[in-house]
């Protein structure tokens, strides 16, 4: 097990560790973490669903989803949202229901949480509709010079962007969310390599199960223990990349994404894209493993090969769970990047990151303390 542990591990080295962080905490009120959902797109003003926009304050999205459901006499699958937002913070977020009037939301009254518009829109809102979160963020008790050490780090997470490896809060209290995954994967797909045959082969997923106190295994933990397994891979990739000084740039045979439309090419010509990348026209993508995923070719295929080989995996692994894959940035641009030092001990932090990025990443490298919380959603 310790050996499948290390295989798996998914810690990441910092990208700015030769700078020192400012400690300091956060979260010591949930105004300390401020969350502005910036929708993919507004109501257009007519239409049968009722959108509306709701303040919550330390509680979660489907603590709300489920006040407003009873408020309503409705299933909860009746209230769509686009994004999970965490409870340990001020969150502001857009909802919509069906055949709802606009008065009867406008009169909603809610615990810890309050309607601030609405408005009618033609289509259902669906997970994913948003373009992602502008944060604003209070660390408190920060060192004495932590004017300088934030300017240093934050001048470097501008100019080169934000390591977008998943967070602890992926992998679990106990950190080993993938290894379970691992073995849920390896027994679905009826297979066992020689070099694990006798060590972590699918036939052990039922002592380890029982190991960590899960008696039933429902669906949604199930795919929650395998997309830790995909996300500790993907962060060996982004170690890889931190460690070669590569992750801000493109190498040969990179599957680069385009920052303004999404679209996804095949590097070939390292030193024109490695200057679309220096002004963040581009970004190189890791893989999220999966039978049918676009991989990498050259240097960057050698390495997202040779991680997945070391776990003992290979794509196909994936087919029987239907997992396609796909590909993620390994940076991501924190933009709008402003930050002033208040009172003695007080650092504010304000930026905007893309959907499926983690806020906790800046702060990470920020304060680079064990300190920062794990409780972070994404989207």
């Amino acid at each position: 097990m310790d050996d499948l542990r290390q295989r798996l591990d998914w810690h990441v080295p910092y990208l700015t560790s030769d700078l020192p962080g400012i400690g300091g905490i956060i979260r010591n009120e949930p105004e300390d973490f401020i969350v502005d959902e910036v929708p993919a797109y507004e109501p257009c003003g007519e239409g049968e669903h009722t959108y509306f926009r709701v303040e919550k304050r330390a509680i979660t999205t489907m603590q709300l989803v489920r006040q407003i459901a009873e408020a309503l006499n409705l299933p909860l699958r009746a209230i769509s949202y686009a994004g999970l937002k965490d409870a340990r913070a001020v969150a502001r977020q857009t909802l919509s229901v069906q055949f709802v009037p606009v008065e009867t939301i406008k009169a909603l009254v809610l615990q810890d949480a309050r309607v601030l518009w609405v408005n009618r829109h033609r289509n259902k809102l669906r997970v994913g509709h948003l373009r992602g979160n502008r944060f604003t963020l209070r660390i408190r008790g920060v060192v004495p010079d932590a004017e300088p050490r934030a300017a240093a780090i934050l001048g470097v997470l501008a100019r080169r962007g934000v390591p977008n490896a998943y967070g602890p809060q992926r992998f679990g209290n106990r950190g080993d969310n993938a290894v379970v995954g691992y073995h849920l994967l390896r027994g679905d797909a009826g297979q066992n390599r020689d070099a694990v045959q006798n060590r972590d082969s699918g036939q052990n997923r039922g002592e380890v199960l029982r190991a960590m106190g899960i008696h039933h295994l429902s669906h949604s933990l199930r795919e929650l223990f395998l997309s830790a397994l995909q996300s500790a891979l993907f962060n060996q990739v982004v170690a890889q990349r931190l460690r070669d000084n590569t992750v801000d740039t493109v190498i040969l045979g990179d599957v680069a994404r385009k920052e303004d439309t999404g679209g996804i090419f095949t590097v070939d010509d390292v030193d024109a894209d490695r200057l679309r990348a220096d002004v963040w026209e581009i970004s190189a993508t890791g893989p999220i493993y999966g039978y049918k995923m676009m991989g990498a070719q050259g240097p960057a295929g050698e390495i997202e090969e040779r991680i997945l080989a070391d776990a003992g995996l290979g794509l196909d692994d994936f087919r029987v769970i239907k997992e396609r894959g796909l590909r993620r940035p390994l940076r991501f641009n924190p933009t709008g990047l402003t930050w002033h030092i208040e009172g003695a001990d007080q650092v504010l932090v304000s930026f905007f990151a893309p959907k499926g990025s983690f806020a906790t990443a800046v702060l990470r490298e920020l304060m680079k303390t064990d300190a920062v919380p794990v409780a972070d959603l994404e989207d």
